[in-house]
């Protein structure tokens, strides 16, 4: 063991240079390069978590403003429903009234035109009463003339 020692402590010796500046190598890279880039990933991390976040808290915004809209649209929908249901109701009052109006005046002519054939039937009747009488008396006296002679 001794002997392997003796040999490897001239090589161990020889590195130590290479060891030590290999040492003061990587304190160098820490300072003056992995810290930096670490620095400068965590600022990136940072700005990208807080551009998520601002991200984040634009779409809640904005789907809040999408259902406000929805909401908005859907009260105007139905105020829109409501308000053609009371012009569709106040037609059909107007139509039922027009209707009523044209059927009064309807039922007002036929009732002047039933009178008015009523009073030209009861005038032919008349007329025709009286003509069948005066037939009926000039059959009746013709047929007395005729039966005298």
């Amino acid at each position: 063991m001794e002997q392997m020692l003796a040999q490897v402590w001239p090589l161990l010796w020889q590195a130590a240079p290479t060891f030590f500046l290999l040492i003061l190598l990587h304190l160098y890279l820490k300072h003056m390069l992995f810290r930096p880039i670490h620095k400068a990933l965590e600022e990136r991390r940072a700005a990208t978590e807080g551009v998520r976040e601002q991200s984040t808290a634009a779409r809640k915004a904005a789907e809040q403003k999408a259902a406000e809209y929805e909401d908005a649209l859907r009260q105007a929908r139905a105020e829109v429903y409501k308000e053609q249901e009371a012009l569709r109701a106040e037609l059909r009052k107007e139509q039922a009234a027009a209707l009523a109006a044209v059927r009064a005046q309807t039922e007002a002519l036929v009732a002047d035109a039933r009178a008015r054939i009523e009073g030209e039937r009861v005038a032919a009747q008349a007329s025709l009463e009286s003509e069948s009488n005066a037939i009926a008396e000039s059959l009746v006296s013709a047929a007395l003339k005729g039966g005298l002679n």
